[in-house]
């Protein structure tokens, strides 16, 4: 990497570019977004980047993997989503379910963040609900309610009654092997494929809860009056997560991340007995299965238990924005990688700001190990040429060695 970094400050001095940032490649086949087309260089460092272009494209999976590389790749959770006025063209026509289950449309939504960015990575336009119905468990998604779920899980004798095993998930969720597989003839060469699911703590807190709740009361009372339905429940959904990402692989995905997206509701104790050791467990086993696929872990809201996490077998933690950087890599070790934490809001922010925003977490995350990230999802109403900007400072911006 540093003889690299040296040939790209050389091109930035002779040239007249600036020695912080490397030519921006948004990956064969992606046209350059025309908010940021006036940032390129020209001449010779044009030539470099073009050359680059064909180096990088599996520079998320080679850092997931723990390899070095020549920059910082990036993506953004919630990438495919109501901020792009091409997503909304098709979310207003279509319900949630309907996109996301059938493969053309998660294709399209899937693939258009790339094609207008050039993110490193393309991720399953999907939800982290969408096993529930294999494990018996039925939600919708509402216009401006959200994930509903209309009979919750409350007691033991739901879940022997009404809870089934999700053991085949091809024949349960056909259109997951379509989608990815597509995604991933589209992205050959080109970008990394992600996949996702959600961690049985957060899934097992929506099946109680029934929705999106500020305190998750139901649940939580659960782990103080009656534990073993919440174990048993997790238990449950921990053994049909394990087959459904692991479809997952088998179906095209190069990179998987587990979103316990729901990760704030914890003590640092409820963390460890509820949350961790089962996401543990899907890990170990995916890794067991699947061991050239990198694993990221994302709780969010998981600052106040961080330390806990050092142990965690994910090949990567993503850490959300209300972690500070530099202080996570200390706690987590410099031999963890990390992914992250930018917050969503600073895409409202002058482009000036977002892209000072960028070079200040690549410094903070230090010179390896590292994927960009927003802190959590980015937000409806996010200006796209932002997002632009967002992706391509992270693409030019090069480390300077401390």
């Amino acid at each position: 990497a540093r003889p690299l970094r040296m040939l790209i400050h050389l091109v930035a001095v002779l040239f007249g570019g600036c020695a912080l940032h490397a030519p921006a490649g948004l990956g064969p086949g992606v046209a350059r977004p025309a908010a940021v087309a006036a940032h390129a260089v020209s001449g010779a460092a044009s030539r470099a980047a073009r050359v680059r272009m064909a180096d990088d494209h599996d520079i998320l999976l080679r850092v997931a993997r723990g390899e070095e590389a020549e920059r910082t790749p990036v993506w953004l959770m919630r990438q495919a989503g109501r901020y792009m006025k091409a997503f909304r063209a098709i979310s207003t026509k279509y319900p949630f379910r309907q996109r996301s289950e059938t493969p053309d449309l998660a294709v399209e939504l899937s693939l258009q963040p790339w094609q207008a960015f050039g993110m490193d990575g393309v991720i399953m336009f999907s939800d982290i609900l969408t096993p529930l119905p294999g494990l018996g468990i039925e939600f919708d998604i509402v216009g401006g309610k959200g994930p509903i779920i209309p009979d919750p899980i409350r007691s033991l004798e739901d879940i022997r009654t009404r809870c089934t095993p999700l053991d085949d998930p091809q024949s349960s969720h056909p259109f997951i092997e379509e989608i990815l597989r597509s995604l991933r003839r589209e992205t050959e060469g080109k970008c990394t494929l992600l996949g996702f699911v959600g961690a049985p703590w957060t899934l097992a807190a929506y099946s109680i809860e029934g929705s999106a709740t500020k305190n998750c009361e139901h649940t939580k009372k659960m782990m103080y009056t009656a534990p073993e339905v919440l174990e048993a429940l997790l238990e449950h959904i921990t053994t049909g997560i394990i087959e459904y990402a692991s479809y997952q692989v088998r179906s095209g995905a190069q990179v998987l991340q587990l979103f316990d997206s729901w990760g704030q509701h914890l003590s640092p104790d409820q963390f460890s007995r509820f949350a961790k050791p089962y996401a543990e467990r899907v890990i170990v086993e995916l890794k067991a299965r699947h061991p050239e696929t990198p694993l990221i872990y994302f709780a969010h809201g998981s600052g106040g238990y961080l330390e806990r996490q050092v142990d965690i077998s994910a090949d990567m933690l993503s850490l959300d924005w209300r972690v500070d950087m530099a202080s996570a890599r200390r706690t987590l070790g410099a031999d963890m990688p990390v992914a992250g934490n930018i917050d969503p809001l600073v895409l409202f922010a002058s482009e000036e700001d977002i892209r000072a925003s960028v070079r200040d977490c690549i410094d903070a995350a230090g010179p390896k190990g590292h994927i960009l990230n927003l802190g959590h999802g980015i937000l409806q109403g996010t200006p796209e040429e932002n997002v632009a900007a967002f992706v391509d400072e992270a693409k030019r911006y090069v480390r300077v060695p401390a």
